[in-house]
Order: C-alpha cells, then sequence, then structure tokens
C-alpha cells in the first residue's frame, strides 16, 4: 500500500547511500583537487576570480561525478543484498 518497498529492498538503498557518501569523501580529499588545479593550469585568465570561480566548479562537477559513480556502485552492490523477489 502506498508504494512500501517489498522487505529487504530498503537495504540496497542504504548501501547505495553509504557507497556514494564514502566514494563522494574520498574523491573530494584526493581527487578532484589535483583534477580542478590540473585542468585551470591548461588555460589562460584575465581575472584571479575566473581561476577561482573555474577552480570550484571543476571541484564540485568532479565531487557531483564521484557521488553518481559511487551510488551506481552501491546500487549494485546492494542489489545482492535483496532476495530475487523482492528487487525494487
Amino acid at each position: 500500500m502506498g508504494g512500501k518497498l517489498p522487505i529487504g529492498g530498503e537495504m540496497r538503498y542504504v548501501v547505495a547511500m553509504l557507497f556514494a557518501i564514502a566514494v563522494a569523501a574520498l574523491a573530494m580529499l584526493f581527487v578532484s583537487g589535483p583534477i580542478a588545479s590540473w585542468t585551470v593550469a591548461k588555460f589562460a585568465f584575465d581575472n584571479p576570480d575566473q581561476v577561482g570561480d573555474m577552480h570550484t566548479g571543476i571541484f564540485m562537477a568532479v565531487n557531483f561525478l564521484t557521488l553518481v559513480v559511487g551510488w551506481l556502485i552501491g546500487w549494485a552492490l546492494g542489489g545482492t543484498l535483496v532476495k530475487d523477489g523482492d528487487a525494487a
């Protein structure tokens, strides 16, 4: 009634969220900064604000992409916890 998931299906969402958080946190610490700095170094800018804006935008974009990748990994692994008849 009301769109409730079958027993076991909720755990798939929890696993996906945990993986998304973990992968995004690791990327934020070790991946996003170097990628943003490397990308900004490839361009010439007229204004220091442009450098900061581009660095921030790339940093956030990489963090978002790794959040999505972490979610997909967690969703796939969480699917192993759901019984065949309980898939969400």
